[in-house]
């Protein structure tokens, strides 16, 4: 393309964006609101996702075994966990860990401390903790713990009992909060969108028809269409840049506000510390949503004046 050409319809653009006035406002005003919206559905999804690791992290499946397991055959059945793709990690607490940690959470409790003493010996049995990678892959695990040949000794199971079922309706709520939630996510996100195309296919075309002469009059001189759409997506991508640099200003403020009020509530998560950590990725996705927003309106609505 003609550098002259290009260099014109640059010119042109912001010529029509600085004369637009409070047209060019209002849609900057539109853009400016939609834009804050991305934005806070960025923060949203990433304290969802920040809550649900979390509650992950919290949530496992414990294998106890029988008093007289061994403890080298316990770390077999540890082995062959670990080597299983769906575990993150396998811990190993002995009869003797466990229960110095129940004399520790009963250390206020004598009437349970002299009931334990009173045995003679320890009831508690040693145990794995296994930690899925997905809250989704609890069950195939507890099924591979059923059935694998290694759980025995002499022919004799050494399970004495798995905590599946006690968890299980925690694990399903959770597998079913994470998928909810990625796909209203995802419909918020294509919803939003298509509403910020239609607003600012709106205003763009109110811009249109003040110039109307204009654009008649290029038409008739020969002009053509991409030199007439030229300047009108020009003004689209100032007012999209405009717009999310707008944004990104004002999050410093909004988040440190934010994340001093809500410092206690998130578990550690604090959207001041996000903003910053993820500066690129935020101000990439609002400037490429910005130009995207503005310049798909403009097309959309030069093109449907032109057709008419």
């Amino acid at each position: 393309m003609n550098w002259m050409l290009f260099k014109r319809m640059l010119v042109t653009g912001g010529k029509n964006f600085a004369r637009g006035g409070a047209v060019s406002a209002a849609t900057v005003l539109i853009m400016t609101v939609t834009l804050a919206i991305i934005a806070s559905l960025i923060f949203l999804s990433a304290l969802l996702s920040f809550t649900l690791d979390t509650v992950s992290e919290k949530v496992d499946v414990s294998v106890y075994f029988v008093t007289t397991a061994s403890e080298a055959d316990i770390l077999a059945v540890q082995d062959q966990l670990k080597k299983l793709p769906q575990v993150a990690s396998v811990t190993y607490t002995s009869a003797e860990e466990a229960l110095i940690a129940f004399r520790e959470r009963h250390a206020t409790d004598q009437l349970t401390l002299q009931a334990l003493n009173e045995l003679g010996g320890n009831p508690l049995d040693a145990s794995l903790e296994v930690r899925a990678k997905n809250p989704s892959e609890y069950e195939s695990i507890v099924k591979f713990l059923e059935a694998s040949p290694v759980l025995s000794a002499g022919g004799t199971s050494i399970v004495d009992r798995i905590n599946y079922a006690q968890n299980k309706e925690a694990i399903d709520r959770l597998s079913l909060a994470i998928q909810v939630t990625r796909k209203i996510g995802f419909a918020i996100i294509i919803l939003f969108a298509i509403a910020s195309v239609l607003i600012a296919f709106a205003t763009v075309r109110l811009a249109i028809y003040t110039a109307k002469e204009e654009i008649a009059v290029m038409r008739l001189v020969g002009a053509s269409n991409f030199y007439i759409q030229g300047p009108f997506i020009v003004t689209g991508i100032i007012t999209g840049v405009i717009a999310a640099s707008v944004v990104l200003v004002l999050m410093w403020p909004a988040t440190w506000y934010a994340g001093v009020k809500t410092a206690g509530w998130f578990d550690g998560f604090n959207l001041a510390s996000y903003y910053a950590g993820h500066f690129v990725l935020v101000f990439s996705i609002l400037l490429l949503s910005g130009v995207a927003l503005g310049s798909v309106a403009s097309v959309l609505a030069i093109r449907k004046y032109l057709k008419g």
